[in-house]
């Protein structure tokens, strides 16, 4: 120990005079670790730590919070490039600068989240193989091969998300706008790849697949290509193509509110626009990718999938169906003020259909979020003849609860539809025909969507899973498919009757935005916990054990609290990176700067501006 600490002090003599203290510092902290590596050499007793806590946070809740936010902020870096993307296309191919602005726009939140993607992403890796080494070191045997490929991916990706930020003012003519418009593209790949190569580690500790053999990159490959793998590589990309979209409409809708010019408000309320068509743009296909995760997660292990949709994690799909359906309602909401307050002379003729639809999407949301058991006292429960009530748990089980969320789908894409063609009169010779086309499919869809939804009841599950559930979830998408593209021809040489008027919605639409997003802030939160704890007390299901004293799921209530907390710092987050994000334009407000002025209408609204016919602008 004397020479030990000899040694300490001349090193940090020689270092402090060829290059200051805290080379010094971090030596002397590593041979400070010496007795305790020989000592632990001498006595060959003590193995190697398998956990370490931190007293009163605890670690795992350290984790959680910090994996957390890594996940939603790489969800919002992700899906940001995506539409970013698609509305520089729209509008290079258009010539619409103001899709170009946007698109920018986006673009200068991305960077400004990037860094703190990074961040939390390295904050991480240093909780986890400080909390977790034994499972860490049996990840990185497995997935090392993997661990480059990502490092390679990064390194890429930040190199081109530089060339395509830095470069967006220097690449606008031209073939450098073609150019840039392929860096876009090459961006939204490696992000991609960036997205789908830690899924691996993440679906392998739910369903892993080992092989004992075999080269590294052989191993690897098993354990990467795990059932649960694409399932959740699809779910999470329309998440995150969801959350971006919504974050943005949040983002439009504040400034929106803000907003202390006709054109700044004509501008943002636009930009809500199109954050809430590419919110719902994600939002109608995301419950299909979520119950072919579900299903395989069943096909898996039977036991897995019964504790998330039987056992007590069941109840939080009774808060999702809650958190889904407000943000049906929220999606919907928003489409109807644009009808009645963007298209002059709307309000009476869409009040009665939006009513109807109003009252379709309460009823679908009273027996989505019906429970199968009700919690009841031994003598209500006596009352009832059991846990199930004779008639509300008949609304409990996953045959009207797919019914129901089909029949929501179906109801947000005609208010979408509806949207899409007020103002507008076709004039196509067969639009007559294409419009009862359209209808009948609607209601035929509908019908056969309830139709299956009851025949559920008499058949055995494993019928109603693998073909009737499927069944309605193709036919929604058919019609989806169907009458998306009918409805683009139709309103190709369709007549305007009424030019959309920007910047006339009220405040509340702007709140509608800002509590989307937080609606799907807090699902994902509790989508994130619902799939961690089905793996129970098992850090990589059936291969690794968690033997700490975190070795059991928290109950909901106590996970419940987390999701708040994890919410609002994201919330917290987000509002810092926009403040951030706005700071360059109030500097050039402040020295006299205008903003473009936005003019004509997104190809998916139809109309022109309101700048062009200013006499029918009403605040």
């Amino acid at each position: 120990m004397r020479h030990q600490g000899g040694l300490i002090r001349r090193m940090l003599r020689t270092l402090s005079g060829h290059g200051g203290w805290l080379p010094g510092l971090l030596l002397a902290a590593g041979c400070l670790a010496l007795p305790a590596v020989g000592l632990a050499a001498e006595g060959a007793t003590a193995g190697p730590t398998e956990y370490r806590d931190i007293p009163g946070i605890g670690s795992r809740n350290l984790v959680w919070i910090i994996a957390q936010l890594h996940l939603l902020l790489a969800g919002f870096v992700l899906g940001v490039p995506i539409f970013a993307w698609l509305c520089e296309v729209v509008g290079w191919k258009t010539g619409e600068k103001r899709y170009d602005k946007l698109a920018k726009e986006f673009t200068k939140l991305l960077t400004s989240s990037y860094a703190t993607t990074a961040l939390f992403g390295g904050i991480l890796l240093f909780l986890l193989v400080a909390f977790y080494p034994k499972l860490m070191n049996y990840l990185t045997d497995i997935f090392f091969p993997s661990f480059i490929v990502y490092c390679l991916l990064f390194l890429l990706e930040t190199a081109t998300l530089y060339l395509y930020w830095y470069g967006w003012d220097a690449m606008q003519d031209g073939g450098k706008k073609t150019f840039h418009i392929f860096l876009g593209l090459l961006l939204n790949v490696f992000a991609f790849f960036i997205m789908i190569v830690p899924n691996s580690w993440a679906t392998f500790q739910a369903s892993p697949v080992v092989i004992a053999e075999g080269t590294d990159l052989q191993r690897a490959w098993a354990a990467t290509w795990n059932p649960t793998w694409w399932p959740v590589n699809i779910h999470r990309l329309i998440a995150n193509v969801v959350l971006g979209g919504y974050i943005c409409g949040a983002y439009a809708g504040i400034r929106y509110l803000s907003a202390r010019t006709p054109e700044d408000r004509d501008h943002y309320d636009w930009m809500g626009y199109v954050g809430n068509f590419i919110g719902v743009f994600g939002l109608l296909p995301l419950p299909f990718a979520g119950y072919w995760l579900m299903r395989e997660i069943y096909q898996y292990n039977q036991q897995m999938g019964i504790t998330l949709m039987g056992g007590f994690l069941s109840w939080l799909f009774i808060l999702q169906a809650m958190l889904i359906g407000v943000l049906f309602l929220g999606s919907n909401y928003y489409f109807w003020l644009g009808i009645t307050h963007r298209i002059p002379g709307s309000e009476m003729r869409y009040r009665k259909p939006i009513m109807t639809m109003l009252v379709i999407l309460l009823l679908c949301l009273g027996v989505w979020m019906t429970p199968h058991s009700l919690v009841a006292s031994l003598e209500e429960a006596r009352k009832m003849g059991g846990t199930h009530h004779p008639l509300l748990g008949v609304f409990g089980v996953m045959s009207a609860k797919m019914t129901v969320s089909n029949l929501m789908i179906l109801v947000t894409f005609m208010s979408f539809i509806m949207y899409w063609r007020a103002g507008k009169e076709e004039t196509a010779g067969w639009a007559k025909a294409a419009k009862a086309l359209m209808s009948g499919l609607l209601v035929v869809a509908g019908i056969a969507v309830v139709v299956l939804g009851v025949w559920g009841y008499f058949v055995p599950a494993i019928v109603r899973i693998n073909y009737f559930s499927t069944s309605q979830v193709l036919i929604v998408l058919f019609v989806m498919l169907t009458i998306t593209p009918l409805t683009a021809l139709l309103l190709k040489s369709a007549k305007t009757t009424t030019e959309m008027v920007w910047g006339r919605m009220p405040p509340r639409a702007g709140y509608a935005l800002v509590l989307n997003a937080i609606m799907v802030i807090l699902l994902m939160t509790l989508m994130g916990y619902a799939r961690s704890s089905s793996r129970v007390h098992w850090h990589i299901y059936g291969v690794m054990r968690d033997s700490s004293q975190y070795a059991y799921s928290p109950a909901l209530g106590y996970a419940a609290a987390f999701m708040a907390l994890n919410t609002f710092c994201f919330c917290m987050l987000v509002a810092f990176i926009f403040w951030v994000a706005t700071m360059g334009d109030k500097a050039k407000a402040g020295h006299g700067g205008k903003g473009e002025l936005p003019h004509g209408m997104p190809a998916m609204a139809g109309g022109s501006s309101a700048l062009d016919a200013p006499e029918t602008r009403k605040f």
